[in-house]
């Protein structure tokens, strides 16, 4: 690891920036979860991404492995994806009015998602307006106002989602969202089946990310998700798939078809519009008739749907399908969490690793991480350290030790080889 002499040196367009923005913008980010906060130090600024690869402002290359928070499915400013774009933003990047691209890339995805699961959809401009319409349409739709979630479970920061225990320490929401929000265990069917006993007939639905992605990467136990739907349906309670990571990133239709489940209503965001700001979400035509104008619950935005980001999602759906990347990422993911199992069990450091195709968490604790307990135990010190080793030696992970890391379809073997003998070194570190 660098000592502060050689970061003030590797870093300095990054430190000299990031005293300016603190000026001008809180924090100096314009989300919270990239400060270095959690991990210490000045957040690296960016200049340009190609492929699995960035550089910073000094000039740096990194390996990147958080993928801009998940959507850098085909790597950064993919040509198939950047060509369509630009192409759109000289027609005219928004019309506030219908175009034809918001209906062919509709019509695309609807033919992708597995058993008829969507029927129809509606696009916004990011996965936190997604998942906040797709509450209030399953509360019109059922005129029920309950909502279950699971502790740990990150669905973006609107009001009717911030009631998470790990993600509610914002001021400024009312204490009757979070009454109306009620809290599960991840993992943990019994906790749902119990909300269901104690409110029956109030409950509208349960969202739930089908892999976890921000306490550790932690994945469904068993047949814990088939479960849950099995349960919803007997109790006429929606279930609701936040796919805004697991979306096109697990597979091309998603959790739904990598697990094999129907949701009543599913979320996409980022990795959807291959780098442009996009939400949406779906569900049969009898619950998506509910919004307005055909039905009653609102929901509008001047930037949804526009030719710009239709056309950038568009073009991401398309390269997605023709080259089908999905083996070859678990592939990749399978190779690193081999190597990297293998360092933790022969040095015998107290972690784990935690994967779901191409998503990936190194979870600093001894057992592995199956809910918001376990992830309690994960040691945030020792991941600051392993960071900070990755960062200095040319890898980039999230910022944060409960975050999921990302592995794209540009990523090599010899990058992840290469990886492994950084990550090794680094495991030395963080347990000195």
């Amino acid at each position: 690891m660098l000592d502060e002499k050689a970061k003030a040196v590797r870093y300095a367009k990054s430190i000299t920036h990031g005293a300016l923005i603190e000026q001008v913008i809180p924090g100096g980010v314009d989300s919270p979860f990239r400060a270095f906060g959690e991990v210490g130090g000045q957040a690296v600024f960016f200049e340009h991404g190609e492929g699995a690869y960035l550089w910073d402002l000094d000039g740096n290359k990194y390996i990147d492995y958080l993928g801009a928070w998940g959507p850098a499915i085909a790597g950064h400013a993919p040509p198939e994806v950047t060509a369509r774009a630009i192409k759109a933003l000289e027609a005219g990047p928004v019309f506030g009015a219908p175009h034809q691209t918001e209906l062919e890339l509709a019509r695309a995805i609807i033919g992708i998602v597995p058993q008829n699961a969507v029927e129809m959809m509606r696009f916004v401009s990011s996965g936190t307006e997604a998942v906040m319409s797709a509450i209030r349409l399953a509360r019109g739709y059922t005129n029920r106002e309950l909502i279950v979630m699971f502790e740990g479970g990150y669905h973006g920061h609107s009001d009717a989602t911030l009631a998470s225990t790990t993600h509610s320490s914002s001021a400024g929401v009312p204490k009757a969202m979070s009454q109306a929000a009620l809290q599960a265990r991840y993992n943990d069917l019994n906790s749902v089946a119990k909300i269901f006993d104690e409110h029956p007939g109030k409950i509208a639905a349960v969202i739930v990310e089908p892999v976890c992605g921000s306490m550790g990467v932690v994945v469904p136990q068993g047949d814990f998700l088939k479960d849950l739907a099995a349960l919803c349906l007997k109790h006429d309670v929606l279930l609701i798939f936040d796919e805004v990571i697991t979306g096109f990133r697990l597979a091309l239709g998603g959790a739904q078809q990598y697990f094999g489940i129907k949701a009543d209503i599913v979320c996409y965001g980022k990795a959807l519009g291959g780098g442009m700001p996009i939400g949406a979400f779906g569900g049969s035509r009898a619950i998506m008739s509910k919004m307005l104008p055909l039905g009653d619950v609102y929901q509008a935005g001047t930037f949804s749907g526009n030719p710009l980001t239709m056309s950038a999602a568009l073009a991401t759906i398309e390269h997605l399908k023709a080259s089908n990347p999905y083996p070859y990422m678990d592939e990749l993911g399978a190779r690193l969490e081999l190597g990297l199992e293998r360092a933790i069990d022969h040095a015998g450091h107290p972690a784990t690793i935690a994967r779901a195709g191409s998503m990936f968490s190194i979870n600093f604790a001894r057992e592995p991480v199956r809910d918001l307990a376990s992830s309690k135990a994960i040691d945030k010190k020792a991941y600051a350290r392993f960071f900070h080793y990755c960062l200095d030696n040319g890898i980039y992970l999230p910022p944060s030790a409960e975050d999921a890391a990302c592995i794209s379809a540009k990523h090599t073997k010899q990058d992840i080889d290469h990886t492994l003998e950084v990550m090794v070194d680094a495991l030395k570190h963080a347990f000195a």
